[in-house]
This record gives structure tokens, C-alpha cells and sequence, in this order.
């Protein structure tokens, strides 16, 4: 583990700083944004699911260009780029209410973390050259993420229901186009080697190399499949898990928006506090059990939420999910991909690893979302249980040897 000096080097401090705001700018923004186009846009169900249909569509295909850009010219104006678009994009959203142009807010706001997804830990990871470290600071820096979130629906939360939604949504998006300027200010970008020949041809070079380095490496094959399957469990565990809850008889007394922010903060924090426990098992030889583990809980808790009985069983279950599962595959499959690739395509195969996430959301979660109409809410939550199953069994299985 990293010692306590590493953690005050003045990248990590920037970076971990960087992460904690955006966190909590965007988590808050989307809490408020997600009943501002329920109650003053008024879209309907479908037009939702469509939103978040269209949205995952064009991220998935901007990850690779945006990855090699990163890889290619920049890791620092990648992510002044993202920053740029997140925030116009989470400032136009508070200023239109009409379908065309919320779609088109939300297009760009899933185009923005294109930029950033793969950018934000290759810059770190090169930057800082401390391979014995990276994995402590890009567990420390998950922590950071989710204490910023829990932060971000507490404080956006509270400046929604003080004054307008609209208001609390173009407030978010301001503050982070100045969190671009941060970047500017704090993070350097020294150890990073532009690609000095065309960049059509780079890229193309960088793109070739990411692919080979999946083809021949069964373990990012392997974590790739695995995010696929999760993050269509996840997807749809989170689209149904508030209508299930309310199904059981959620809230309990008072307004359903303070239910579900406490029931996300509480998420968030055990999600902290897991990260902090497991610790050692993140990445090397454990990995792989810890991230099988993590699924099986997932599994576990997705199944309590679509059977249970009563509002406070399923709102325990959700936060087993949310505070668990769901936290720990992520960042195991994003050291693990740290650990398995090389400096020049790094962003690059991260890039990769997102489209596993935008792929799992697409087929796994819109489908059983849709099975919901035809069997019923807890079957498809069961449905959502058996990718987690799948998922657990994925990781446990070892490869056999090759013989010697």
C-alpha cells in the first residue's frame, strides 16, 4: 500500500481534488436534473428510456476517437475538453424544457465523459510514475468520487428545494466549466510525448495497438465481458429498483425526493467504506475473486430488492447493491485495465473498457427493462440478479494452464 507522504504529492492532491468536485457537481446536477425533466419538462417514460437509449448510442461511439486523441495529442486538453462540454451541456439542459433540445443537452453531456473516461487515469498514472503507488491513489481517488457524490445530492439537493430547479441546474453547470480552468491552473503535463508524425496516421497506429493488446490478452478479454454483463444488471437494477420501491410502499411519510437522496447518500458512503476495507484485495491475485465476490453481492441483493416484502427490506437491499457491488467492480476492472496496458494506449483501452459499459447498458439494461412490461417488475429484477450470477461465475472460472 502507499505510504501517507504519497498521497500529499502535489498531482495527487490535485487530481483527488479534481475528482471529489466533479463528482459532486455532476451527481448533484443529475439528481435535480432527473426530476426537472419529470416535473417542469414533463417527458414521458418513454421519452426517458429514449433519452438514455440515444445518449449511450453516441457515447459508444465517440470513446475510441476521443481515447486516441487523448493518447495522441494531449491527456490534459482531453480533459479541459470534457470539462468544456459537461458543463455547457448541464447549463443548456436548465435552460429548455422541450424534448428536441433536452435530447440534444443530453447527447453532449454523454459526448463530454468520452473525453474524460481513460484520459483522467492515464494523466495521473504517467504524470505521477509511481507504479508502486497508482493503485492506492486510484483506490483513494474512488473514495474521493463517491464522498463527492453523497456531498454533491446533500448541497444541490438543499439549492433545488431552496429555490428553482432550473437555477440549481444552470449553477452546477458554471461551476464546472470553472472546475476546466482548475485544470488549466493545476495539472501539468510533462512526461506525456505528443505524436510527432500525422495524427490520422498516429491515431490509427494507437487504435491497431490497443486491439492487438485485447486480442492477445485473455484477462482484459475476460474483464471486458465481465463489465458488459454488470453494467447491464446495473443499468436496469437502477432504472426499476425506485419504481419497485415505491411499489412497496416507499416513502414511508414525507416527500419522495428526501427518501431517495438519503437513500443515494447512504449508497455512496457504504460504497466508501468498502472500498476502504478491501483495500489489499483490489488488484494482483485478488482481484479477480474480490471482483467475483462483489458481483455475487450484487446478485444477492438484487434478488432480496425484487422479493422483498416490505419497502425497508428492498431499500436495504438497494444500498447493498449501490454501496457494495456496484462500487467495487468498478474500480477493480479500472485497476485491472491500468495494470494490463501500456502508457502509449492507455486512454485507448479504457476507452475500450467504457464501450463495455455503454454495450452492457444498451443490450442488457434497455432489454430487461423492457421484459418488465411483459413479466412483471420482480422477474425482471431477478432477471438483473442472474446477469450479477453470470457475471460472479465469469470471474470465478480459471483459465486452464497452458502445458508445459
Amino acid at each position: 500500500m502507499a505510504s501517507r507522504s504519497s498521497f500529499r504529492h502535489p498531482l495527487v492532491t490535485a487530481y483527488l481534488r479534481w475528482t471529489w468536485l466533479r463528482s459532486a457537481l455532476h451527481n448533484g446536477w443529475w439528481l435535480v436534473t432527473s426530476l426537472y425533466l419529470v416535473l417542469d419538462a414533463g417527458l414521458t417514460p418513454s421519452q426517458l428510456v429514449l433519452i438514455g437509449a440515444v445518449q449511450s448510442v453516441f457515447a459508444l461511439f465517440g470513446e475510441i476517437p476521443a481515447g486516441v486523441l487523448a493518447d495522441t495529442v494531449s491527456r490534459k486538453l482531453s480533459l479541459v475538453l470534457s470539462l468544456v462540454l459537461m458543463g455547457t451541456a448541464m447549463i443548456g439542459t436548465g435552460l429548455v424544457t422541450s424534448f428536441p433540445l433536452l435530447l440534444a443537452t443530453q447527447v453532449v453531456w454523454g459526448l463530454s465523459w468520452t473525453f474524460s473516461s481513460g484520459a483522467d487515469i492515464a494523466w495521473i498514472t504517467d504524470e505521477l510514475d509511481r507504479p508502486d503507488v497508482i493503485t492506492s491513489v486510484l483506490a483513494r481517488a474512488a473514495r474521493a468520487q463517491l464522498a463527492g457524490a453523497a456531498t454533491g445530492l446533500a448541497v444541490l439537493g438543499a439549492l433545488a428545494y431552496a429555490t428553482r430547479r432550473d437555477l440549481a441546474i444552470v449553477l452546477a453547470g458554471s461551476a464546472m466549466l470553472l472546475l476546466a480552468v482548475y485544470v488549466v491552473v493545476r495539472f501539468t503535463e510533462e512526461r506525456f510525448v505528443a505524436a510527432r508524425r500525422a495524427r490520422w496516421s498516429a491515431s490509427l497506429t494507437v487504435f491497431r495497438r490497443g486491439v492487438a493488446l485485447v486480442r492477445r490478452s485473455p484477462d482484459l478479454r475476460r474483464i471486458f465481458l465481465a463489465t458488459a454483463l454488470i453494467n447491464g444488471a446495473a443499468d436496469a437494477g437502477g432504472r426499476l429498483a425506485p419504481k419497485q420501491l415505491v411499489d412497496l410502499g416507499l416513502p414511508i411519510g414525507g416527500d419522495p425526493v428526501v427518501w431517495f437522496t438519503g437513500l443515494g447518500s447512504v449508497g455512496l458512503l457504504v460504497g466508501v467504506l468498502a472500498i476502504r476495507v478491501v483495500g489489499r484485495r483490489l488488484d494482483g491475485d485478488h482481484a479477480r475473486s474480490s471482483y467475483g465476490t462483489a458481483a455475487l453481492i450484487g446478485a444477492g441483493g438484487t434478488a432480496l430488492l425484487a422479493f422483498a416484502p416490505d419497502a425497508v427490506t428492498g431499500s436495504v437491499a438497494l444500498v447493498i447493491v449501490s454501496g457494495i457491488a456496484i462500487p467495487l467492480t468498478r474500480v477493480i476492472s479500472t485497476i485491472w485495465i491500468n495494470a494490463r496496458t501500456t502508457s502509449d494506449i492507455r486512454a485507448t483501452t479504457h476507452s475500450f473498457l467504457a464501450q463495455a459499459e455503454y454495450l452492457g447498458e444498451i443490450t442488457g439494461g434497455v432489454a430487461i427493462a423492457a421484459v418488465a412490461g411483459v413479466v412483471g417488475l420482480p422477474l425482471a429484477l431477478a432477471g438483473s440478479a442472474a446477469l450479477y450470477a453470470l457475471t460472479s461465475l465469469l470471474m470465478r472460472v480459471r483459465r486452464p494452464s497452458p502445458p508445459s
